[in-house]
């Protein structure tokens, strides 16, 4: 077995982290070579954990001589892991340019959920969120967010198998959309990591053009980051409803659950005492996804330092729930995981070098940014 070498190694090479099948088949073939030898590639990194060139023995040693020469095999730093009392493991994780992301496995009884982290950052501005008040830094590439899940599997061993992935961490997946899904098609492949399309799941908070355009070209679930029934009040609590609002975000979901791996989109909805936990607001909540295929995961938020927010007491979560099951959706309660090592929703933070002018920028989102 050899490791990959760190990111900040060989950065003038081209990085073979960065391509999907797809795209590495077409590096092959502007080579010279037949687009097989991405699927040999691939079995090599992945499944073998091999990253010297000179021990894929079934590449011809011309080949193997140009790889070496031309191309790196080169995935984040693994820097810090800390572990929570329920056996949640968070790590920061060094990108380029001296920022850090943050990625979280959680452990269950069947299976294993790795969140993963799409940019360095987030410029959306959702006023409950902990990431948010870091700034925004850039996107990641494929290799980072990849690398991401190579590591983790990596440090966990064959004992606690990753099974799930979840694109919930640090940024707004749709914003990176190539990389995202080129990563994403590569957690699907069946000679890398062979995830089913149940069991990738992309968040968004409503970037209505990605979710069109997401819907032709990957088969992944959907989770919508919601938390307010009505326009008014998620303007405020997630600022991009400004540009696409409920009745375009809604069209979007419909569409998609239409051809989805899932029948449904799971929409996120975290609890904010006194901000959108009353009885009214769940009622509003039932006729707004009276016609979209839905499953509710409610959250109660998790406090972070100079949140204007507190949590709905667990009462309030429960009649809340008990009315949205009235109306026929699924719903659970998120239970809370990694709290004690700001590893629950909303808590990743990371170290972002700022370089976002978010109130500019906003206007701008979600037209510019997901070709």
């Amino acid at each position: 077995m050899t490791n990959f070498v760190t990111a900040s190694a060989r950065s003038n090479l081209v990085n073979l982290l960065d391509f999907d099948r797809k795209g590495l088949a077409a590096f092959f073939v502007e080579m010279g070579e037949k687009p097989f030898r991405a699927t040999q590639l691939l079995k090599w990194i992945y499944q073998e954990d091999v990253t010297d060139f000179e021990q894929m023995t079934n590449l011809s040693k011309s080949l193997r001589a140009y790889l070496q020469e031309h191309c790196t095999i080169t995935a984040p730093e693994m820097l810090v892991e800390q572990v929570a009392s329920d056996g949640t493991r968070k790590w920061a994780i060094e990108m380029s340019g001296g920022n850090r992301v943050e990625t979280v496995f959680i452990p269950e009884e069947k299976r294993g959920t790795l969140c993963v982290s799409s940019q360095i950052g987030c410029a959306l501005a959702c006023t409950f969120c902990s990431t948010a008040k870091q700034g925004f830094n850039r996107n990641l590439s494929v290799s980072e967010i990849i690398g991401q899940l190579y590591v983790a599997q990596q440090r966990l061993g064959p004992e606690k198998r990753i099974t799930n992935v979840v694109m919930m961490g640090m940024g707004e997946p749709l914003l990176n959309f190539d990389n995202v899904v080129a990563a994403m098609n590569l957690m699907m492949d069946d000679f890398t990591f062979g995830l089913s399309k149940r069991r990738v799941t992309v968040s968004t908070s409503g970037i209505v053009p990605a979710m069109y355009r997401l819907n032709q070209v990957c088969d992944v679930s959907m989770a919508v980051s919601l938390h307010a029934a009505n326009d008014e009040l998620r303007n405020e609590l997630v600022p991009i409803n400004q540009k696409y609002p409920l009745s375009e975000l809604m069209s979007a979901c419909r569409e998609y659950a239409k051809q989805g791996p899932r029948k449904y989109i799971t929409f996120e909805y975290v609890m904010l005492d006194g901000i959108n936990d009353s009885i009214q607001d769940a009622r509003l909540l039932t006729r707004l996804l009276k016609k979209v295929p839905s499953k509710i995961n409610l959250i109660p938020f998790n406090p972070f330092p100079n949140s204007a927010y507190q949590c709905s007491s667990a009462e309030t979560i429960a009649r809340f729930k008990d009315v949205l099951h009235q109306a026929g959706i699924v719903t659970t309660i998120r239970k809370t995981r990694g709290d004690d090592i700001d590893a629950a929703c909303g808590q990743l933070v990371g170290k972002v070098k700022d370089k976002s002018r978010r109130h500019l920028k906003l206007q701008a989102m979600g037209s510019s940014h997901v070709g």
